[in-house]
């Protein structure tokens, strides 16, 4: 009889314990805010060598690329050659902006 009254306590801990966590978790589909939401990071550096910088905005899901001009080196100036729609991820193509100055003009 003591052996029954040992299992019977530990399956209502055990129940206990698994109502007790199920009824904390988050509720499955529970949507996140678009871009990066609240608590997530403005931006998200995709990628950077010192002389290039990938980031991402994730509040307008755009990319951008910086570089420094030709001949320099790490330490100067970054300047922004283009940005991409992240929007148009998954279409055939994707056609990147480029900056004025990346396309030739000062």
């Amino acid at each position: 009889m003591q052996r029954r009254a040992g299992w019977w306590v530990v399956a209502v801990v055990v129940l206990g314990v698994g109502l007790g966590l199920n009824l904390l978790r988050p509720a499955a589909g529970t949507a996140q805010p678009a871009g990066g939401g609240a608590g997530g990071p403005k931006y998200t550096i995709v990628d950077t060598e010192g002389t290039n910088l990938l980031v991402v905005d994730n509040s307008t899901n755009t990319m951008y690329f910086y570089t420094v001009d030709p001949d320099k080196t790490i330490g100067d100036d970054l300047h922004l050659r283009g940005s991409v729609d992240l929007n148009e991820v998954g279409k055939p193509t994707i056609k990147p902006k480029a900056t004025k100055k990346a396309e030739g003009g000062k």
